[in-house]
């Protein structure tokens, strides 16, 4: 079955860190770009955080530059998102995209091959 599965998510207070976790099965993310979206109640979803398939580069939105870092260990098939100094505006549930393409880019709108069901995250202030 090929499927993305989120984890990682919880409740936390402002100030404290979550890694999220993205796990592919039946495909493999090596020639994937990974994308970490979050959509809060009644707001769009938004791209917070990309990494290429080629040369592992990164991008960030500027709601979280400087705290969040994304990751790929494609041996374990798996790209981490490392959330440092969250904030109650982090608060979202928190979804990884695949997409076939060596660059990634959190601009723009594009087609996913691949969605995972999403894991929320809270920030109490």
């Amino acid at each position: 079955q090929v499927q993305l599965v989120e984890s990682g998510g919880g409740l936390v207070q402002a100030g404290d860190s979550l890694r999220l976790s993205c796990v592919a099965s039946g495909f493999t993310l090596d020639d994937y770009a990974i994308t970490w979206f979050r959509q809060a109640p009644g707001k769009e979803r938004e791209a917070v955080s990309c990494i290429s398939s080629g040369d592992g580069s990164t991008e960030n939105a500027d709601s979280v530059k400087g705290r969040f870092t994304i990751s790929r260990d494609n041996a374990k098939n798996t790209v981490h998102l490392q959330m440092n100094s969250l904030k109650p505006e982090d608060t979202a549930v928190y979804y990884c995209a695949a997409v076939v393409d060596y660059y990634c880019s959190v601009q723009g709108s594009r087609l996913y091959d691949y969605w995972g069901q999403g894991t929320q995250v809270t920030v109490s202030s």
